[in-house]
């Protein structure tokens, strides 16, 4: 499966991403009940030893909604690197008022981020795609090690649609280090996530309205132009797979 660009991203040059993207299709309503019932599956299986780790980017939105509205006991973490934008993080506190769940924050270990920048300096990631990787694994690889420990499945935001690297993701795989890997909305198509937050109302971050499809870290995050594919803001100046090392197959 090729990497999907954006449908419709020429229709205005200021975003409103509902009013840009969110197209109901026929097949959403059975996507619906089949992402709900992988989710009680998910939570019969693995009770307390289930986690979704959310990037609070609208995909996670919406499971994170779908696991809300329909009373599942799944947790809900996410990681704060220290270098997400304000906008991003204004989305825990949108959380527990909306649902009424605590999103539980997990964060890089001070002395390794100093220690890391004092050697490698703040623009680090710029300067190669080594150094790069290695600030996504002291802001992020660790701080989700500690997320995961301990459990025995996370869920994910994960779709196919993504990028050509995410093109097999499975709705339930090993993720290698003996836990299971859920992504319940899979087969999503990008219209059909922006359908839901449109139908049930659900907050998302404003920087997806500034053609901002795919959110990291601040530094590490541009808007996209028309016709690029999901991933083509992220560490734009590399030639990558664009991927930060949480959703390495093994």
């Amino acid at each position: 499966m090729s990497t999907s660009a954006l449908p419709w991203a020429a229709a205005a040059p200021q975003g409103n991403a509902i009013a840009l993207y969110a197209r109901w299709s026929p097949e959403l309503d059975a996507k619906i009940e089949a992402a709900v019932q992988r989710l009680r599956d998910a939570a019969v299986a693995h009770g307390a030893g289930l986690v979704q780790s959310s990037s609070l980017g609208v995909e996670d939105m919406v499971i994170t909604d779908l696991i809300a509205r329909h009373q599942l006991p799944i947790d809900i973490a996410t990681l704060d690197t220290g270098k997400l934008h304000a906008e991003t993080l204004g989305l825990i506190p949108r959380i527990a008022e909306r649902y009424g769940r605590e999103v539980a924050v997990f964060q890089p270990l001070n002395e390794q981020v100093i220690q890391f920048v004092r050697r490698e300096g703040e623009e680090a990631m710029f300067k190669s795609i080594e150094l790069r990787k290695a600030c996504c694994g002291v802001r992020k690889l660790e701080p989700l090690a500690r997320m995961l420990k301990g459990r025995s499945a996370w869920i994910t935001g994960l779709r196919r649609e993504q990028s050509g690297a995410r093109a097999e993701v499975a709705f339930d795989e090993d993720d290698g280090q003996d836990r299971r890997k859920l992504s319940p909305i899979a087969d999503w198509t990008w219209a059909e996530v922006w359908a839901y937050v449109e139908r049930f109302k659900v907050p998302t971050n404003p920087l997806h309205d500034q053609f901002m499809p795919s959110i990291g870290c601040a530094p590490c995050t541009r808007a996209i132009a028309v016709g690029e594919d999901f991933r083509a803001g992220r560490w734009w100046w590399e030639d990558s797979s664009k991927e930060c090392g949480l959703h390495v197959k093994p």
